[in-house]
């Protein structure tokens, strides 16, 4: 978590200001103002060593007019019920403006999952269904990785459910492993899904990708991707990453005089996102300050990290070339920071947007569950370019049509749909 920057609240004002726009009914803003349900409970798991330790678990299912909720679950030391619900929020409007057939829902544990074994781990998931499987299934609650969990622990996730309702079910989480429900493409989809909203903007802009630099907060899978994405799809080229050492808790900027080689990075880096330093400085990698990474100069700034990074202070770093904002993570600015792009004249690609390759490939993975039928990874990538597409030229125009906001575009565009959904069920 970033400061004191409260998630939830900074969704709640993003969504006050679109329902303004959209002289939305205020009761019906009210029902979209907050999640239908939410679950805390406690889980219990036996340590490797025989003691006893009991964990923190939620679940938030934030809406589901259009569709089973869907949404990830974080294994995170400061994670909060806000910040849950802030996720599962935007997750409807991300499947809404994805225009797939799903509503938002987010999960997770208060747990630094580097400091628990494999074993622990399985316990810790195996753990978390116990309390959650009543209320989760295909039909209704599809959860997914996040920050801190891996396609292994969702394999181990859907075995527990599985087991507990007493038959198969491999549709109840996506983000699986290949070989175990799992879809091609899904570990590129969230990165690459950001790039293909980038090359629709430059395309907006007019801006030649080969020519253009890009700087990137964080190198988790998202951002590995979108940095693979960037150079191999785009030809552009990389002007640092940044990302969190977990052995001494503190994040670095990593640059090369040539520009930084993705794949390389990806040689060196673990399961949690730590570069190793020692190989990266043989490489003739510079490392710098962790934040160092806003100041860079560059044309595509893609904040993959965290929520609330780039806020009022952090902007104003910025380099003064800058010309598009694709967020990569899930709320990485503040209402500030949308201030500063206005006056600047940023192109932004808000995050429900601009990340939806994620939750639309497991859209796709859920369907071929449903089908028993796998698709090749080009199948899944050409279907996954595709939506990416459509999403951000209809937000594109309503943003023009409107003349608002790219983020205020894309909120008009996912609520519209959520509250017509809303009025075909007889909700509202």
């Amino acid at each position: 978590m970033a400061g004191q920057i409260n998630a939830f609240e900074m969704a709640q004002k993003q969504f006050d200001g679109v329902a303004k726009l959209l002289n939305l009914d205020p009761q019906i803003s009210e029902v979209l103002r907050w999640p239908m349900r939410e679950y805390s409970f406690r889980i219990p798991v036996r340590m490797d060593d025989g003691s006893l330790r009991v964990f923190q678990g939620y679940r938030v299912q934030h809406n589901d007019a259009r569709g089973p909720n869907k949404g990830g679950i974080r294994f995170h030391p400061n994670e909060t019920f806000d910040t849950v619900r802030a996720l599962a929020t935007w997750m409807t409007w991300k499947c809404a403006v994805a225009d797939i057939p799903l509503g938002g829902g987010k999960g997770g544990i208060i747990v630094d999952p580097s400091s628990i074994t494999t074993p622990e781990k399985e316990r810790l998931c195996r753990g978390w269904v116990q309390n959650m499987w009543k209320n989760i299934g295909p039909r209704q609650d599809v959860p997914a990785p996040d920050v801190g969990t891996t396609p292994q622990m969702m394999g181990w996730m859907m075995d527990e459910y599985s087991r507990m309702v007493g038959q198969y079910t491999p549709g109840v989480f996506t983000g699986k492993p290949l070989g175990g429900g799992g879809s091609e493409g899904r570990t590129e989809a969230t990165g690459y899904g950001v790039i293909y909203t980038v090359r629709e903007a430059m395309k907006h802009l007019k801006m030649d990708p080969s020519q253009s630099v890009a700087a990137l907060e964080g190198f988790g899978n998202v951002s590995q991707y979108a940095a693979i994405g960037f150079v191999e799809m785009l030809g552009g080229k990389i002007a640092c990453v940044s990302c969190w050492d977990r052995n001494d808790k503190t994040s670095y900027t990593y640059s090369h005089k040539d520009g930084v080689s993705p794949r390389f990075l990806l040689t060196i880096v673990d399961q949690y996102g730590t570069i190793d330093q020692k190989k990266a400085k043989e490489a003739g990698y510079i490392i710098e300050d962790g934040e160092k990474w806003i100041e860079k100069e560059c044309d595509v700034l893609i904040p993959a990290a965290i929520e609330g990074h780039v806020n009022g202070d952090t902007v104003k770093r910025m380099s003064g070339r800058v010309k598009i904002v694709a967020e990569g993570a899930n709320g990485p600015c503040t209402p500030e920071a949308d201030d500063y792009f206005k006056k600047n004249g940023i192109f932004n690609i808000p995050d429900f947007l601009c990340n939806a390759g994620g939750v639309t490939t497991s859209y796709f993975e859920s369907v071929q569950n449903d089908m028993n039928f796998y698709w090749t990874k080009h199948e899944v990538l050409e279907r996954l370019d595709t939506k990416m597409t459509q999403a951000f030229n209809a937000v594109l125009q309503m943003s023009e049509k409107e003349k608002v906001y790219m983020r205020d575009a894309a909120y008009m565009v996912a609520i519209d749909r959520v509250v017509k959904a809303m009025q075909l069920r007889g909700w509202i």
